[in-house]
């Protein structure tokens, strides 16, 4: 319990000052909620000794006393401001800047990363998780600090009045304590499984949102609830479990406090009968034994959320200290903008599993196009994705502008792609905002004009709010073909002096083929172009063809020089010439379509 409350405190940060004025101000709300007690008990004492003729009261202590009481009041509601104002909000000050600090470790981290760790996990610390940190750290800290802050002021305050009272409080919240210490071994026992069935569980509707047309289409909309179905009966176990560990120590811990408090008012009546205590005493005493102890009968439940939330700041921090890829880069211009790989090898399994690419070396000089083919799962989206360092080559090297891409932080080499996939994402935002992205300084007259370049504009005149349009979650309020043109515009905008194409045309329907060819021209000249794709007519123009075939580069050359050559590439050729109804050499004849890209 210790451990997590000095974690909460350091989880503060510069927020620590202003946590411990609050509960500086808590410590002081409680003896002025306490206080009027002790003048009750008092002025009673004096009104029974009045009665009794053994000591005259004057009228002016009773006023005086209604007036203190009314002060104790008014403090405490101005501690209790004070303690609010100053330490409420902390929570919501500092979970922000986590989740923002997760954000920037996420889009640094490599690619493999999202393979260890699953999605739902990252969702659910960074929100169900950290959003109770945020709600509930600060009352902990208040809980058990000012708890038992308290309790030892009162201990003594009893030891000054009736030491017998002292040894009783004294002795229920040993007990307690060993109680309380049992709590949180509990909660470090059984709280972890409670958490990773909670982020399994936000994994699973993920998942089941995601596939649930899919599921629908089979007829197999229940057999997708069942991985949900178990997470469930998975969570309901372990919070069972731990409410049943926890029934018989709260038992032991509030018992201990209650006969704490009898044993408080038996010291003080076997004192007030042995003459050591006084009437306003005994009154007081009564009065206060049940109170006396409420702070710390709090503590119970912030023990068990203490646990939670130390296991919550575990899950926060293996995140933030996730090492990014480019922990060791530095900012830097690059003096041109050529690619060279070399000697490269690399597997996405981490663990020594089948090679993606094996001893793959090429040079892509400044200013020239470079095709990639290559049959499905033969490593040409990941000679991409190593080239924008999306991952690390495991052999070799690669180079960009004469720089190893290990030496350079990822925004300072990305700052040079462009990237065009078959695959796009669109955030929920506006279509202005989506092709803004590519350059978030850019003017609205600067986003329209690459809207118009990449034909945007001809279906966004069509909208009720043009630009201004909302796309959906994804882009899902729009055809594939239109969510592939705001992407060009985006790339349009950005103006990088490196360009990637990955199928960048696989998904626009034919009628506006040959107008985004014409973005993609626009897009492309004077760059440094990296196109992957299946379609003869994209690729027989490229200043040399790399044709890769189980991750290895097993032929390179232009399209006429490999025409020449008996290979993968003729092959490759002679089956898309009949595939398009091209001839070799020849034009076009008929319709031409992109095959669906594969993930390589």
């Amino acid at each position: 319990m210790i451990k997590a409350l000095i974690r909460i405190i350091r989880w503060t940060g510069p927020y620590k000052k202003r946590l411990a004025l609050g509960c500086v101000c808590s410590f002081f709300m409680t003896w002025a909620t306490a206080a009027p007690v002790l003048l009750a008990a008092w002025l009673l004492s004096r009104v029974a000794e009045d009665a009794r003729g053994i000591r005259e009261l004057d009228p002016l202590w009773v006023w005086w006393s209604l007036a203190a009481i009314l002060a104790c009041v008014a403090a405490r509601f101005a501690f209790s401001y004070g303690k609010n104002r100053l330490q409420e909000s902390i929570g919501y000050e500092v979970a922000p800047d986590d989740r923002i600090k997760i954000g920037n470790v996420l889009k640094r981290v490599p690619l493999g990363y999202f393979s260890n760790v699953k999605t739902g996990d990252i969702l659910a610390t960074a929100t169900t998780e950290l959003g109770m940190l945020e709600l509930q750290g600060m009352k902990m800290v208040d809980a058990v600090v000012n708890g038992y802050v308290n309790l030892a002021a009162v201990i003594c305050f009893l030891f000054a009045l009736e030491p017998l009272a002292g040894a009783a409080a004294i002795a229920g919240t040993a007990v307690s304590c060993l109680a309380l210490t049992s709590v949180n071994r509990v909660s470090a026992r059984l709280t972890p499984a409670s958490h990773e069935a909670t982020e399994e569980l936000a994994g699973n509707i993920v998942e089941y949102v995601r596939g649930l047309g899919t599921a629908k289409s089979y007829g197999h909309g229940g057999a997708a609830m069942k991985p949900i179905l178990a997470t469930v009966e998975r969570l309901k176990r372990a919070r069972i479990a731990i409410e049943f560990g926890f029934t018989p120590r709260n038992v032991v811990h509030l018992c201990a406090l209650k006969l704490a408090s009898v044993g408080v008012v038996a010291a003080a009546v076997w004192g007030h009968a042995c003459g050591s205590v006084d009437l306003w005493v005994l009154l007081a005493l009564c009065a206060f034994s049940f109170t006396v102890f409420s702070g710390v009968e709090r503590v119970n439940d912030s023990a068990h959320m203490l646990g939670d939330l130390n296991d919550v700041m575990d899950r926060v921090e293996s995140i933030e200290k996730a090492r990014p890829i480019d922990a060791d880069g530095r900012d830097a211009l690059l003096a041109d903008h050529g690619i060279e790989l070399r000697d490269v090898s690399f597997s996405y399994d981490q663990e020594g599993g089948k090679k993606a690419l094996e001893h793959v070396s090429c040079v892509i000089p400044e200013k020239t196009t470079c095709a990639i083919v290559g049959p499905s799962g033969s490593g040409k989206t990941t000679i991409a994705n190593l080239m924008m360092r999306f991952w690390d080559v495991d052999e070799g090297s690669v180079l960009v502008g004469g720089r190893d891409v290990r030496e350079l932080t990822c925004d300072s080499l990305l700052r040079n792609f462009s990237a065009v996939f078959q695959k796009v994402y669109l955030f929920n935002d506006t279509i202005e905002n989506n092709i803004r992205f590519g350059c978030p300084g850019a003017t609205r007259e600067q986003v329209a004009e690459a809207a118009r370049r990449a034909r945007v504009d001809e279906f966004v005149r069509e909208l009720p709010e043009g630009y201004c349009t909302v796309v959906g979650e994804t882009g899902d309020a729009l055809s594939g073909g239109q969510k592939q043109r705001i992407s060009i515009a985006r790339a349009l905008l950005k103006d990088a002096p490196i360009v990637i194409l990955d199928e960048a045309t696989a998904s626009i329907d034919p009628e506006n083929e040959s107008l985004i060819q014409e973005a993609l021209s626009e897009l492309t000249r004077g760059k440094t172009v990296v196109v992957i794709a299946h379609r003869l007519a994209t690729i027989e123009h490229a200043d040399q063809i790399l044709v890769v075939d189980g991750g290895r580069v097993v032929q390179r050359g232009t399209h006429e020089e490999l025409l020449g050559q008996e290979g993968t590439y003729r092959r490759f050729v002679e089956i898309r010439s009949r595939a398009e109804g091209w001839r070799i050499g020849g034009a076009p004849a008929g319709d031409l379509r992109e095959e669906p890209t594969d993930a390589s």
